[in-house]
């Protein structure tokens, strides 16, 4: 693009190499200062040539250039002047994909087989949720392939489960399911698992710390809730103690 500047072409081939950068690292992989670095992205995300992994990069951005060194003032007074850094984008900077480089047609359908895959698995799947998997596809591509589904009618999208931040999609089946459970006054019942298993969400929708798959424990859930782990002999002793009536 003959309108970009020297140092935006410099940027925009270093992305090219590298791949998704984090401002920092282009400077020292470019040799320019990040002033200039971050000018420079600027120009590229104008253009349509570069995009960023999340909105605070883009919102400092954003931000009248006198509030900016307003800002950098204040904070160099505050910290000695090694805090100047801080209204620098954050996050990582990356080129869009080329129309070279777009998926095949099988490795699009492989895409789609895995995403469905995963509502198979969960019923509703949202980002955080497939926080353990591995070998399926980026957020980014599940989430057009989801969008698609949604639009054929086939998956619904929406909030199905509240604290957790961008779009959640569900079968039609699950949604009935979570609303006959929500409508159900029975007994609650308690299901145990291994660590192993995909439905080992301990510290991933529960605030309590993560549980390692190659632990060799035992997790028991009530109502969805996490409420005692542990090696199985020791879990079940305590099962059998809980279950034994108290005498008054």
């Amino acid at each position: 693009e003959e309108s970009l500047t020297s140092t935006a072409r410099e940027v925009g081939r270093y992305l090219e190499r590298r791949g998704a950068s984090f401002l920092a690292e282009i400077a020292r992989g470019t040799g320019l200062l990040k002033v200039k670095v971050e000018e420079a992205l600027w120009q590229l995300v104008a253009h349509g040539y570069v995009t960023g992994d999340g909105i605070a990069g883009l919102r400092i951005m954003l931000t009248p250039e006198r509030k900016r060194q307003g800002r950098r003032r204040r904070l160099q007074l505050i910290a000695g002047g090694r805090s100047a850094e801080r209204m620098m984008p954050v996050g990582r900077w990356a080129l869009w994909l080329n129309p070279s480089e777009e998926q095949s047609a099988e490795d699009r359908r492989n895409d789609e087989a895995r995403a469905r895959q995963l509502l198979r698995r969960y019923g509703v799947v949202f980002r955080e949720l497939l926080a353990r998997e591995t070998c399926i596809p980026s957020w980014r591509s599940l989430l057009a392939i989801y969008r698609r589904l949604e639009a054929r009618g086939e998956i619904r999208g929406g909030r199905f489960v509240n604290g957790f931040v961008g779009e959640q999609f569900a079968l039609p089946e699950a949604i009935e399911s979570l609303r006959a459970q929500r409508r159900s006054g029975g007994e609650p019942q308690r299901v145990m698992i291994s660590t192993a298993d995909p439905l080992n969400l301990v510290g991933i929708l529960t605030p309590s710390p993560r549980l390692s798959p190659y632990s060799n424990q035992i997790i028991v859930y009530s109502e969805g809730v996490p409420v005692d782990t542990g090696p199985l002999g020791a879990v079940r002793s305590r099962a059998q103690v809980d279950s034994v009536p108290t005498k008054k």
